[in-house]
């Protein structure tokens, strides 16, 4: 175990765990969560080429047990600061790269609306950049963030841009109320011929390659979050004084782990691997209000919490096969 994985574990059980419930209620996460992430470096580790696969995949599940809101804001910076890493504009990188890195700027992403056959966003070339039309359903980290990753498709081209991360002529903010993680800050938005200068454009590539770039990998990373939840939930059993149950829990987990980490190399079965730990996530979560009892449904209680995170962790990065498979696991479809 790295001292950077050991450090997230610390922060996950001392800081971000005895805050969740609080942060649940309220609906708002600590702006000192945030702080903490930056100080201890952790802002950055989607540009640390030192840092392995095995490393990255403990500190996201160890965040995602801690507070499910604070892992799942922070986790959309990674990929724009990755963008910006890997990008050819490199006045764009020198000003924004470092400050990302270091966590002195924060990020977030709205990339999903351009993956479908028929994208939902929208970009248009004119003189001197692109005029962006369409709207992003779920942005999260809002009033958090100070850059935003917008992508638009332009035929079979995606443009991807950084905006600042404000209201502002041709972009309007709806927020959103969701059943769990409100502490998110997740929006709408909608892009009404929302002008982007050319000096804020930082990728231009196929929509193939870029459902090439975003989908084993980055599916990976968004399976680490329901095994986080899981992991938690296993400890709360255990607690709960159900040690075996806990203990089978585990070794779920390990497996589904592995399954994700298979699919890596055979990208076919990634979104059953994707299916398997949501559903694992879902039903770890439902063993802690059964482990508590009836104490577990009141407000405040991590059983409760946790049902619900578990719920929103369903749809969470989610894909048609995915949601196919989840219907065939629940509804037991052969």
């Amino acid at each position: 175990m790295t001292e950077l994985v050991a450090r997230a574990r610390a922060i996950a059980d001392e800081v971000l765990f005895p805050a969740a419930a609080e942060v649940d209620l309220a609906g708002v996460v600590p702006r000192g969560h945030f702080d903490l992430l930056a100080a201890e470096g952790f802002y950055g580790i989607s540009v640390d080429d030192a840092l392995g696969l095995p490393e990255t995949v403990a500190i996201l599940e160890a965040f995602a047990g801690g507070c499910l809101s604070t892992m799942f804001t922070w986790i959309q910076h990674l990929g724009l600061t990755r963008g910006i890493y890997a990008s050819t504009n490199e006045p764009l990188r020198e000003r924004y790269l470092d400050e990302l890195a270091a966590g002195r700027l924060r990020g977030g992403v709205a990339y999903a609306a351009v993956i479908p056959p028929e994208p939902r966003m929208r970009a248009r070339r004119v003189d001197g950049g692109y005029v962006f039309d369409g709207e992003a359903p779920f942005v999260s980290g809002w009033g958090i963030i100070d850059l935003l990753q917008l992508a638009g498709r332009e035929g079979d081209t995606v443009i991807s841009a950084v905006i600042d991360a404000v209201e502002a002529p041709g972009l309007t903010v709806r927020p959103l109320t969701l059943v769990a993680a409100q502490g998110t800050a997740t929006v709408h938005l909608t892009l009404t011929d929302f002008f982007v200068p050319d000096e804020r454009i930082y990728a231009t590539v196929s929509h193939e390659e870029f459902i090439a770039g975003n989908a084993a990998f980055a599916s990976r990373l968004n399976g680490c979050a329901p095994l986080g939840l899981a992991e938690r939930a296993a400890r709360l059993v255990e607690e709960a004084g159900q040690g075996a149950v806990a203990d089978r829990l585990r070794k779920e987990i390990g497996d589904a782990r592995d399954r994700l980490d298979g699919g890596l190399i055979d990208q076919a079965s990634m979104p059953a691997a994707r299916v398997a730990a949501a559903e694992l996530a879902y039903r770890s979560a439902g063993a802690v209000v059964a482990a508590t009892g009836s104490a577990a449904i009141l407000a405040g209680q991590h059983g409760q919490r946790l049902v619900r995170e578990a719920t929103f962790l369903l749809v969470a990065a989610g894909r048609p096969e995915i949601k196919a498979g989840l219907l065939a696991t629940f509804g037991k479809i052969s």
